[in-house]
């Protein structure tokens, strides 16, 4: 039956029909379904997609440019403008196709136009510019930039040459004139005192030069993910001190000048500007009348040791000097003066000739943080940081009653030099050979600077201690009391100091000796302020702090910087006492100081060019039992320190105290108060007359 039923041909047919029938119905259910599908995704490409890919499709012939916003301003802390910028009016021109390729001639014709008005309508005392510079400028084979980046013809141009430019602008196809800024710096050219804080606010180039030089540039070339935080190559950018440390705050955003581009990648047309926004402003904690004097005592005593004998000789070597003030509760740097300065608006358009780097290339970089030569004959002359000297005693006499290698009631017989090493076969004596004699406590060591008293009751004693692992125990108090180590100052570049004691070329006993009378190891001021600090605050290391605040263009602060303890050490009331009590050295300049304060000299001895020089170093804080500033002055072959920084020290206390108050009393509030007085009286007396 079943093979009947095959072979019967109208079965077979209609078997084949069914078969076909559902093909043909698959085939039109799969195209409805791909039809459907397309549909759908056409609708969505319209409705949906559609804005943003028309909005894509016109970025690719629209570029946008990046206006370099204005940079923030600097201010001191009574809001004098530090550094800040201007606006000036440049000649921008933006190529098209009638000035490149085989139409590069008419920009040359452009450019003798351009000169001709320039010489015409242009200051008369500025710059001349000749055919051959604006071509240059031109930049026609695009090689410094993109072709349809702006290129600056001429910086600051004349209210005549704007109103020429701006009324015939159709007469300059692609001329455009541009408001930016240029940088100024505060200068005062007083008693060879340039500016205020010069190396400290630092100073600017072009992006194109710093991004070749300095690993934060490098790493902003190209295109950053936002574009309003693009770099341009002539814009400039901070290269060194505040300027440097603060340029993301004080950057502020891109405009964008939306320029139509055709397919070689020529303008063709400008859309639309967007201006750019200003950067934050920086508040400092320096003071302009403390620095200002701070600046002016460094000079005037660089003239005095010239002319005036010290120890028996003139110090005319010593041209350079270094402070730093800084206030014991915050740490806010009240003065920072590394002399001598410059005017820094050589540095304002963003680069600076040979001749003038010439001229300052040995007092741009700042001495109170880095290691620089004070610009004589190289080698035979002390760097900006120099051997502590004596200054170092107060923590060596810390160390050692710490470690108890002695008490504060440890007598000791100074008889005016000491002995060390194998045989006693090294001798080390006091400064001029002073024999001090009995003295009845450490404190007596301080106040005396007894060398011999370092040598044998710490460098001898801790070496006995701990043998070879004295060193490392030296060093790790140095470290902890901010010696040897970043200070945390808001500043680039900082050097460390030289740890000369980690020389293992010498004996650690005769590196123990040597370093517990401040002969092996070179910190920089701020160090050393740092150092006193803790000192005054019996053990805390304040971060110095030289920006305030920062506000954006409105006024509103965006960061406060608060006081901030970097590290504590812990040591024992009467240690503190003790080393406080040992830090009144006699210093005449101080003699009529109204406060009673605590203070160290030192004068560091160190061979030199194949001699030996004497640096001055003096460290001290206001008043002893409250403190209110601390104060590090380093006066390189400068001599004693008592002679040479201590004065210079004397200054800034005064200035601080007239100022604030170092008991907490403006003194300018009550001379002011007192000639009000004395004009009240003085009317009274006339009218009862």
């Amino acid at each position: 039956m079943k093979n009947n039923y095959q072979d019967d041909p109208r079965e077979k047919e209609a078997e084949q029909q069914r078969h076909f029938n559902i093909r043909l119905n698959l085939f039109f259910f799969s195209a409805f379904a791909i039809f459907t599908v397309i549909i759908v995704r056409l609708a969505i490409l319209q409705f949906v997609e559609g804005p943003s890919l028309i909005k894509q499709g016109g970025n690719l012939a629209v570029k946008d440019i990046p206006l370099p916003p204005t940079r923030g301003t600097i201010y001191d802390r009574k809001n004098i403008k530090l550094a800040y910028s201007t606006p000036v009016q440049s000649l921008y021109m933006t190529l098209t196709k009638e000035y490149t390729g085989k139409n590069e001639a008419n920009a040359r014709v452009l450019a003798e136009r351009l000169v001709e008005r320039f010489n015409e309508l242009g200051d008369p005392g500025g710059e001349k510019l000749t055919v051959d510079q604006v071509v240059e400028a031109m930049d026609l084979k695009s090689r410094l930039s993109g072709g349809f980046t702006p290129r600056r013809l001429k910086v600051g141009l004349s209210n005549k040459e704007i109103a020429y430019f701006m009324e015939h602008k159709a007469e300059y196809p692609g001329i455009d004139v541009v408001e930016e800024s240029i940088r100024n710096y505060y200068t005062n050219p007083n008693d060879g005192v340039k500016g205020l804080a010069v190396q400290a606010v630092g100073y600017i180039k072009k992006f194109k030069g710093a991004s070749t030089s300095l690993d934060f540039y490098k790493q902003k070339t190209g295109l950053a993910d936002d574009p309003a935080l693009q770099y341009t190559d002539t814009e400039d950018v901070g290269f060194d001190g505040l300027e440097y440390q603060y340029q993301d705050e004080l950057r502020g955003r891109n405009g964008f000048k939306s320029v139509s581009v055709d397919p070689r990648n020529m303008a063709s047309g400008i859309a639309e500007v967007t201006p750019p926004e200003k950067g934050h402003d920086i508040y400092l904690n320096i003071d302009s009348d403390v620095q200002l004097t701070a600046q002016k005592a460094i000079m005037e005593q660089l003239s005095w040791l010239h002319t005036h004998p010290v120890s028996g000789r003139y110090h005319k070597y010593a041209k350079t000097g270094f402070a730093v003030a800084m206030e014991v509760d915050t740490g806010n740097v009240v003065a920072m003066a590394s002399m001598p300065d410059y005017d820094p608006n050589v540095w304002r358009t963003g680069g600076i000739s040979s001749d003038n780097y010439d001229k300052i290339k040995n007092v741009y970089q700042n001495g109170t943080i880095r290691s620089f030569g004070s610009g004589q004959k190289e080698g035979q002359h002390p760097e900006s940081v120099v051997l502590l000297g004596s200054t170092i005693k107060p923590l060596s006499v810390l160390v050692g009653l710490k470690e108890g290698l002695f008490t504060t009631s440890t007598p000791y017989y100074d008889k005016g030099y000491a002995y060390f090493g194998k045989n006693d076969s090294s001798r080390i004596q006091n400064s001029q050979g002073h024999v001090y004699g009995y003295l009845n406590s450490p404190a007596d060591a301080i106040r005396h600077s007894s060398n011999t008293f370092m040598v044998e009751m710490i460098g001898e004693r801790l070496y006995k201690k701990y043998g070879e692992k004295g060193i490392d125990k030296w060093d790790e108090y140095m470290k902890q009391f901010g010696l040897g180590v970043s200070t945390g100052v808001d500043l680039p570049n900082e050097y460390l100091g030289l740890r000369e004691y980690t020389n293992e070329k010498e004996t650690a006993l005769s590196r123990l000796v040597f370093s517990s009378f401040g002969q092996q190891g070179k910190y920089t001021a701020m160090q050393l302020a740092q150092y006193t600090t803790m000192l005054a605050t019996r053990g805390k290391r304040m971060e110095p702090h030289l920006v305030n605040m920062i506000k954006d263009a409105d006024g509103n602060i965006v960061k406060k910087f608060e006081p901030k303890v970097l590290n504590e050490v812990k040591f024992k009331n009467s240690h503190w006492n003790e080393i406080l009590k040992g830090m009144a050295t006699e210093v005449s300049v101080f003699k009529d100081f109204p406060y009673d304060f605590a203070r160290k000299t030192g004068t560091s001895t160190q061979s030199v060019g194949g001699k030996l020089v004497d640096n001055g170093v003096f460290i001290a804080f206001a008043p002893r039992n409250n403190p209110k500033l601390a104060v590090a002055v380093v006066v390189p072959e400068g001599g004693f320190g008592a002679q040479s920084a201590a004065p210079i020290a004397r200054k800034i206390f005064d200035a601080y105290d007239m100022e604030y108050g170092l008991d907490g009393v403006p003194k300018k509030t009550l001379k002011k108060n007192e000639e009000k007085a004395a004009d009240a009286d003085g009317q009274t007396t006339g009218t009862t007359r």
